[in-house]
């Protein structure tokens, strides 16, 4: 979370967080229609602190079905506020 010096306190981030620090960057990834496209909710992201500035994100891709057909990953980089591909 920032506070209003635009500054990251010591608490761990949310996927809603993150949401909205990159929706300049990456407007379309927590859009409602792309979540739905891969049957996807903003609570089937998991949220882990790789160091101070990145934050590896990642949830299921569910077919019409509900069976797993992938997994999203991204990096969310704090100070360029960007989804960063990744191979974790």
């Amino acid at each position: 979370m920032t506070n209003l010096n635009g500054k990251l306190n010591n608490k761990t981030m949310t996927i809603y967080d993150i949401k909205r620090m990159s929706e300049d960057k990456a407007p379309y990834f927590f859009e409602r229609k792309t979540l739905k496209f891969f049957n996807q909710t903003l609570k089937d992201f998991s949220v882990k602190k790789l160091n101070e500035e990145r934050y590896y994100i990642s949830a299921p891709m569910r077919d019409s079905r509900g069976h797993q057909v992938g997994v999203t990953k991204r990096v969310f980089d704090v100070r360029t506020r960007e989804l960063l591909n990744t191979e974790l």
